[in-house]
């Protein structure tokens, strides 16, 4: 009995921090909505750079995006969204490169390999997140750590934001029906996963050996090649 009335008081708290997180999620859409509406393409920078600064914290700025594409020039408004929120995630790869002080020489010089292996498809990579609702930080946090070229990382984001941004304003301009769910305003349950998500990822890179690992794997490649021979 005891257990049950746990259960049921614990599953009344969630419902009513869903309900409490909802109510503060549609305030605050109005609020990032009026205050670009009033400033116009400024205010579509400053709040897409915002929105993009905030790490795990959902902004829902894509949605007003997508309201301000039926008021204002969609591609002016994909302009300056995508600027904004291409510079906005660099927040995430800042925190990366300054966090990588409490990381040992040695860890340093072991991940420094990750950073050969995403030279083949960095590009590519960082465009599909910044296109897509994959969490941006998942991968921008690591990129940090690596210290990876940050001019490589701020184009392919700066292309994929824009990208997005344009789809986003030309819906809102031609469709009636919101495009909330393909663009992906989580919701609290997205950010725990996330940080979850983002947590396993540094962790990874971090404690894989990965001098060792390309060692082996260009050994067996060699290997093949003389037997191939």
């Amino acid at each position: 009995m005891f257990v049950k009335q746990k259960a049921f008081k614990l599953k009344n708290l969630f419902l009513s921090l869903k309900r409490l997180m909802k109510r503060l999620e549609m305030s605050l859409t109005e609020w990032l909505y009026g205050f670009a509406l009033h400033f116009g393409y400024l205010g579509v920078f400053f709040i897409s750079l915002i929105g993009a600064l905030s790490i795990l914290f959902p902004i829902p700025y894509t949605l007003v995006i997508y309201l301000l594409g039926g008021f204002l020039n969609p591609i002016l408004v994909a302009v300056a969204g995508g600027v904004g929120s291409a510079l906005g995630e660099i927040s995430g790869y800042a925190l990366g490169y300054y966090g990588r002080k409490l990381v040992s020489e040695e860890r340093k010089r072991k991940m420094d390999y990750v950073t050969k292996i995403f030279r083949r498809y960095g590009s590519i990579v960082i465009f599909v997140f910044a296109l897509t609702p994959l969490p941006d930080d998942l991968l921008f946090i690591p990129l940090g750590i690596l210290k990876y070229p940050l001019l490589k990382i701020f184009i392919p984001a700066l292309a994929g934001k824009f990208i997005m941004n344009l789809i986003l304003a030309y819906s809102g301009k031609f469709s009636i029906g919101l495009v909330r769910e393909l663009m992906g305003e989580e919701g609290w349950i997205g950010v725990l996963i996330t940080g979850v998500l983002l947590i396993l990822i540094i962790v990874i890179i971090l404690r894989i050996d990965w001098e060792k690992v390309l060692e082996e794997r260009f050994l067996r490649t060699e290997s093949i090649k003389n037997d191939e021979a």
